[in-house]
Order: C-alpha cells, then sequence, then structure tokens
C-alpha cells in the first residue's frame, strides 16, 4: 500500500485597522523585510487555528476569523498550497518575539517594499471579493528570485538559507 504524501501548506492572516485603511506587518527576524504574519501549518491544524496561531505567536495580538480571502496554489517548489484568511484584533498587544523583529500598521497607500507575493494578497483581501479566490502563486518563480537576487543578495541569500533550514539572527 502507497502511503499518502501530504503536501506542505502555508497560513496567513491580514489584519486591517477599523477603517480599513492600514494593514499590521510584521519585519521577519530572520530575513529583515515586512511581511503578513503566517507561517506553515502544523500537521493535523486546521487552515483556521494555523492563521490565529501565526498572529498570535509574530504579532501578539488574539484574533478571530472574519472571513477565508483566498487559497493560492503552488507554482514550483518554493511555494506551498497557502490559505489567506483576514483576521480581527480581539485583544493582546503589538510585541516581538523570536520570529518578528517590529509590527507596525501601514497605510495602504504606503506601504514598505514587500517581497512577492503579499503586495497582490493585500490587494485581492481589500477587493472584498464575494467568495473565496482561488488562484496560483503569482510572482513567486526562478526568474524573479534571480532578479532579487541580484538587486539584494544578502537577502536572498538569507532567504536561501532558511529554505535549507539554517535560520539567522533567532
Amino acid at each position: 500500500m502507497q502511503e499518502e504524501k501530504i503536501e506542505k501548506q502555508a497560513v496567513y492572516g491580514i489584519v486591517f485597522n477599523a477603517e480599513r485603511t492600514e494593514v499590521l506587518l510584521i519585519k521577519r527576524m530572520d530575513i529583515p523585510v515586512w511581511v503578513l504574519p503566517g507561517g506553515g501549518l502544523d500537521p493535523g491544524e486546521l487552515p483556521e487555528a494555523g492563521a490565529i496561531r501565526e498572529v498570535r505567536e509574530e504579532t501578539g495580538f488574539d484574533s478571530k476569523i472574519v472571513r477565508k480571502v483566498a487559497e493560492y496554489l503552488p507554482i514550483n517548489k518554493m511555494t506551498h498550497l497557502s490559505h489567506l484568511f483576514e483576521c480581527k484584533i480581539m485583544g493582546g498587544k503589538a510585541k516581538i518575539g523570536a520570529e518578528t523583529k517590529e509590527v507596525k500598521f501601514f497605510p495602504l497607500t504606503a506601504l514598505p517594499s514587500l517581497p512577492p507575493p503579499f503586495e497582490g494578497w493585500i490587494r485581492d483581501a481589500t477587493a472584498n471579493h464575494g467568495s473565496v479566490l482561488r488562484k496560483k502563486i503569482e510572482g513567486v518563480s526562478y526568474g524573479v528570485l534571480f532578479k532579487l537576487f541580484l538587486q539584494h543578495p544578502i537577502l536572498v541569500g538569507r532567504y536561501l538559507l532558511t529554505k535549507l533550514g539554517i535560520h539567522i539572527n533567532r
């Protein structure tokens, strides 16, 4: 009997301020770039529970799911099935931790430089589609990785090391 291969999955939480004019981002500790809070889904964990856990671990905020925004389908070995949930803060306070260097709300009109695919995911969430989007991950290709490497060799080098399980500044 062949054992069924379980595909890796990731979860992300997008948190807006009450007016929906700002979005909560974290600056990663291992690769100092701004991203949405999120990460790998634990074995047996439901995506909704994983998103709430990741938001708490990476921001310090307790949250609840407002809606599922999208399921993003992998396009290569750098990507995983990724679930994006809009979350609402229910308590807690911003804090940094082992994975997070900074936690901050940014105006949607003045976002910091974000690695792919996060800008597109923020646009998807702000568009308020009537149903859950299901589409391929955009902007995460080997060509884009090479272009980013030419522009930011240290950051991309650190990203590649994390893919090998080597984390710097943890």
